[in-house]
């Protein structure tokens, strides 16, 4: 296997894994308490792993690398962070892992159907799709009538993922030039 594609593997679980601890503490300035977690910074980054992997080495190796970073990322999240005596904690476990293999395999589809359009159009659209589907599935399945404003948090943290999904353009360009498309 190519070292690249056990990298992107990797740091796919480490970001599912960083995302998942992050969700649940909420930002505690600004007012921002009921409008954001943490995780909404780490979580984008897993599109550019997605799409750098689909530019490289196609859609089926993009949804196998969706795929081990979703074993990774999901095993070690049930392994240290998940209290199966808490209700909500098992709910954010389930969440995750239904919203994070439903956006990522969409943004494998939208990305490689774009694919020859302007370098950035695929990207941008399929995170941006990506993260909206991802945003409301977890949040409704992890908080659903909890008492949690979950419909809030899910628009304040669909708004980073929209200007984090932006920023990575930047990286995505760069990088560009190291994985060569298919």
């Amino acid at each position: 296997m190519n070292k690249i594609f056990l990298m992107l593997s990797f740091f796919m679980g480490v970001v599912v894994l960083a995302s998942n601890y992050l969700v649940q503490f909420p930002i505690k300035y600004y007012g921002l308490e009921e409008i954001l977690t943490y995780g909404a910074f780490s979580y984008p980054i897993a599109f550019l792993i997605t799409d750098l992997a689909n530019r490289s080495y196609g859609k089926k190796a993009a949804r196998k690398i969706v795929y081990i970073g979703f074993a990774i990322g999901i095993s070690f999240t049930l392994l240290f962070s998940t209290n199966f005596a808490d209700l909500i904690s098992l709910r954010i476990a389930i969440g995750s892992g239904t919203a994070f293999l439903s956006a990522q395999l969409l943004d494998v589809q939208i990305f490689d159907k774009l694919r020859k359009r302007d370098w950035f159009i695929a990207p941008l659209t399929s995170s941006l799709i990506g993260s909206t589907v991802d945003t409301f599935l977890f949040f409704s399945i992890s908080f659903y009538a909890t008492g949690i404003p979950w419909v809030t948090l899910a628009f304040g943290d669909l708004a980073v993922k929209i200007l984090v999904a932006l920023t990575m353009l930047i990286p995505f360009r760069f990088l560009l030039k190291t994985f060569r498309p298919v």
